[in-house]
């Protein structure tokens, strides 16, 4: 995700993709409080880059409150 943000920039769709993988990696690593901080934070950059009705901005949603439950 680091290499996305500087070759990249950090708002670019595929640094938010890498973003929101990174997020469900660290899940799958028991790290739910980072994983889910992280994601929050990918879903506000895809709502403002990629609008809110966007399949990934959708998706990332989800996640979010399937973690939230």
């Amino acid at each position: 995700m680091e290499t996305s943000k500087t070759k990249l920039g950090a708002d670019h769709p595929d640094t938010l993709t890498s973003m929101a993988n990174l997020a469900l990696t660290w899940k799958a690593q028991g790290r739910q409080a980072d994983a889910l901080v992280l994601m929050q934070g990918c879903a506000q950059a895809q709502k403002r880059v990629l609008g809110p009705e966007h399949p990934n901005t959708l998706s990332t949603q989800a996640i979010i409150e399937d973690w939230s439950i």
